[in-house]
């Protein structure tokens, strides 16, 4: 499955960028997201707790900063297994456009693959979820690094 999208943020490039690399901001920004620590200046270790149609469960993993063009963009990879419930894997490139010195564009590429009892659940459901997630994702992010008015 892969989704195309971008996000208007109202921040400028370089504050966009730090929440990019910020662990604490995507914590609060990933769905279902209990734990995010920094193992190294390009790692993280997750803990993330999701529900897929009748499926929950808790996945365990690691995430990869790659081509990292500071502060142009990155790619970000990530895998977990989830147990009984299976795995998930996938990755995007995130790249930054610069509209106005205020107003930043990201825009995203993303994949991801997943197996076990999770596949199972057909991939009109996952796809859906998946679009959902990411949506989530982003709009939690932007009303994070946005300044509040």
């Amino acid at each position: 499955m892969q989704m195309n999208e971008s996000q208007r943020i109202p921040a400028s490039k370089a504050k966009v960028w730090a929440a990019l690399n910020d662990p604490e901001i995507l914590r609060r920004c990933i769905p279902g997201c209990q734990s995010l620590e920094m193992a190294s200046p390009t790692e993280m270790t997750a803990i993330v707790v999701l529900k897929v149609g009748p499926v929950k469960a808790t996945f365990s993993g690691k995430v990869t900063l790659t081509d990292i063009d500071a502060p142009n963009g990155y790619r970000i990879v990530g895998e977990g297994a989830g147990g009984v419930a299976g795995f998930a894997k996938g990755g995007a490139k995130v790249r930054l456009a610069e509209e106005t010195p205020d107003v930043t564009i990201l825009h995203y590429e993303a994949e991801a693959q997943i197996g076990g009892k999770l596949a199972q659940l057909g991939a009109r459901l996952i796809d859906s979820t998946s679009r959902k997630l990411a949506a989530n994702f982003f709009d939690n992010f932007a009303t994070l690094v946005a300044p509040s008015s």
